[in-house]
């Protein structure tokens, strides 16, 4: 009987690995989406100048859940920022589909973010006035484009607020709240979703339906998701993380679980007290 049982473990155990191999070859072989190139970030000048960021650099696939992580202060919302073109590097570039944002006008970065990134924050950014499917549409309504009903749909079922889309913003619950920005963070069906601590303001229940979420966007439908944490069980989430400290990238884990990212994050605390 215990000869059966640890057969069928070990037959379990070999198949995952090998759906995870196929999984990470098809990484592999998948576009790059973004680029850091030695993005580096100074803030203010002379005696009083703060780096940021010094030189970082990184690749982003097509389909890949990279979550980044660091203490506070390592540069890591600094690093996504300037990614995603919502702050400007002091050196260095960032490359979003093969474009440089560094050489782009306002309009044709706003045009860019509007139609390639999807933003997910830890504050939920949703109009009060609005309702919750206006809230969704609203990047579409900004760019005069109407929604692709099939892809709405995907979205509305897959972020389950079906039932809910008439009801305003304080009709709703924080992770409600939350599921409608995710919502509008995937409209446009961008190719990258930046999520800034999406879960810092949800309970743990709430907050494992929003990391389950991102992690179906880049298995299902191929997104890049880039998303910054401080915790190890929504780093697990993800298929690799990128560590930062003092500005800069010191450590890189494929396949994290919460348990090795704590571990990783804890060597991290103690070399700094030494």
């Amino acid at each position: 009987m215990w000869l059966i049982r640890a057969g069928a473990i070990r037959h379990k155990i070999v198949t995952a690995n090998a759906v995870r191999l196929d999984e990470e070859r098809c990484v592999m072989d998948q576009r790059t989406v973004a680029v850091a190139d030695h993005l580096g970030k100074v803030y203010g000048t002379g005696q009083a100048a703060v780096t940021a960021l010094a030189g970082v650099s990184a690749q982003f696939r097509q389909g890949e859940f990279t979550a980044v992580m660091g203490p506070s202060g390592s540069g890591k919302s600094t690093f996504v920022h300037c990614l995603a073109g919502l702050d400007t590097p002091t050196s260095g570039k960032a490359l979003i589909g093969g474009a440089d944002l560094g050489s782009l006008t306002e309009a044709k970065l706003t045009r860019l973010r509007r139609e390639k990134i999807g933003f997910v924050f830890q504050s939920f950014n949703l109009l009060p006035t609005l309702t919750a499917w206006e809230n969704i549409v609203l990047p579409l309504s900004l760019a005069d484009k109407r929604p692709d009903k099939a892809w709405t749909k995907q979205v509305i079922d897959a972020v389950g607020l079906a039932d809910r889309l008439t009801h305003r913003p304080a009709e709703l619950s924080g992770g409600q709240q939350q599921r409608v920005a995710c919502a509008r963070a995937l409209i446009s069906r961008p190719d990258i979703v930046v999520a800034d601590e999406p879960t810092g303001n949800l309970d743990s229940r709430t907050g494992a339906q929003i990391l389950g979420l991102l992690r179906m966007c880049a298995r299902h439908w191929g997104q890049t998701v880039v998303m910054v944490t401080h915790d190890p069980i929504a780093a697990g989430y993800a298929d690799r993380v990128l560590f930062l400290a003092d500005g800069r990238l010191v450590d890189e884990m494929a396949q994290p679980t919460s348990q090795r990212v704590l571990d990783r994050m804890s060597r991290f605390d103690a070399q700094a007290v030494r």
